[in-house]
């Protein structure tokens, strides 16, 4: 055989073993994912997708963070059809769906199998902030209900009983007040809890089931909002957001100026080193006697121009899967145990039988078309000014009721 030949016959076999050899690489679609995340959560983040990438031969997930104005950058990409597979929405912003921009997945539920894509292991306040009109448009990754924290040597030193799941409004604010001395305040509003929290354990509502009332007036709806108003502004057992805004509230409960505040399950501030904190559920209803709490939640959603969507599903349920292993607290009925938690955060020991508690209690938005132009309403003309102080919940709440209701009829 002639050297050309020889040469010609090692090509034709190296051609032939190219594809073999690179077949996985160039068939793999890339899924690109994009999050809130910042340095640390990025990392943590990338143990998840290496370890799914590791298993996987028909894609490759590819996170790309954007810590900065986030919601601004991902509706500038959903503009320009730059956005990605993969978005992380908070429930605030799952109205997106009714804009048309985020994919169902019914189709897709309705054949797999795994816990994790099944609507009845996750809690009905929480799927409800996927399960959107007719479809779905997402997976739940983490529900927070809020619990009460609180600083264990300040009650020990006051001589107070710690907080229990049956303390009932009252209760919360005589001990709130009864903490408070010119060394440390009884309580802190540091933004939280949600107004909802006090509104719904009172029997109230800001919309009504068929979507087309908003009934802040109901007196069950003023009684809870002026409560919550009147803890800041009457009981004085409160920092004033102006000394929270120059001290820093973090600070001051660091330092031992708060007793109590209510925070979501996954706070950090009972990790502080050196500080004895202890957490309970938030005071019961007025009305409904259960401890009824808001959930701050979070979904992983498919780009609705996505142009894998069989590959961004499959890579949603196995992302949404490890979330829901590192997060706290999953949004899972079979998951809603002491030990799924401290396997998640294993810092939580010391509390996770308290967290896991308050989670059947938990719920989160209704959502509807037009929900974040309602919301702004909502707290522009209704909780903002009544928590300011600029005016009582009883006499703001007429006004705000006809401005809301003017955005559910313009839907």
């Amino acid at each position: 055989m002639s050297k050309y030949l020889r040469i010609l016959v090692l090509l034709a076999v190296v051609m032939a073993l190219v594809p073999a050899a690179t077949s996985d690489a160039q068939d793999k679609v890339t899924i690109r994912i994009t999050t809130w995340a910042g340095v640390d959560e990025s990392a943590e983040f990338q143990v998840i997708i290496d370890e799914i990438n590791a298993s996987q031969t028909a894609f490759e997930i590819i996170h790309e963070p954007k810590p900065s104005d986030y919601y601004t950058v991902l509706q500038t990409a959903l503009a320009g059809g730059e956005a990605a597979d993969l978005m992380w929405l908070d429930q605030d912003h799952m109205p997106w769906a009714w804009d048309g921009v985020l994919l169902d997945i019914t189709d897709y539920l309705a054949g797999d199998e795994r816990d994790t894509a099944s609507p009845d292991d996750y809690f009905p306040g929480v799927w409800q902030t996927v399960a959107l009109g007719d479809g779905v448009y997402g997976l739940p990754w983490i529900a927070q209900p809020v619990v009460l924290f609180y600083n264990k040597d300040i009650f020990d030193a006051m001589g107070a009983e710690y907080p229990t799941p049956d303390w009932t409004w009252e209760d919360f604010k005589a001990a709130a007040t009864a903490l408070t001395n010119e060394d440390h305040y009884g309580f802190a509003m540091n933004g939280w809890p949600p107004p909802y929290i006090w509104m719904w354990g009172n029997g109230g509502d800001y919309v009504s089931a068929d979507l087309t009332q908003a009934p802040v007036d109901d007196p069950a709806v003023i009684e809870a909002v002026q409560f919550y108003a009147d803890m800041v502004w009457k009981e004085e057992c409160c920092p004033s957001q102006e000394t929270m805004a120059e001290e820093g509230f973090g600070e001051m409960f660091k330092a031992g100026r708060v007793a109590m505040f209510m925070g979501g399950a996954a706070d950090d501030l009972d990790r502080v080193e050196g500080l004895n904190v202890g957490v309970s559920a938030v005071p019961k209803g007025n009305s409904t006697g259960e401890n009824t709490t808001f959930a701050w939640i979070a979904s992983t959603v498919i780009n609705a121009d996505t142009e894998h969507p069989d590959e961004a599903y499959e890579a949603l349920v196995l992302l949404t899967e490890g979330v829901q292993n590192w997060k706290i607290v999953s949004p899972r009925v079979s998951q809603a145990t002491v030990e799924h938690l401290i396997a998640s955060e294993p810092r939580k020991e010391a509390n996770a039988a308290d967290i896991i508690a308050a989670v059947p209690y938990m719920r989160g938005l209704t959502l509807f078309p037009g929900y974040l132009e309602f919301s702004s309403v909502l707290w522009s003309d209704f909780f903002t000014p009544a928590f300011n102080g600029e005016d009582t919940a009883e006499a703001l709440a007429p006004d705000a009721r006809i401005l809301l209701e003017d955005v559910l009829a313009s839907q």
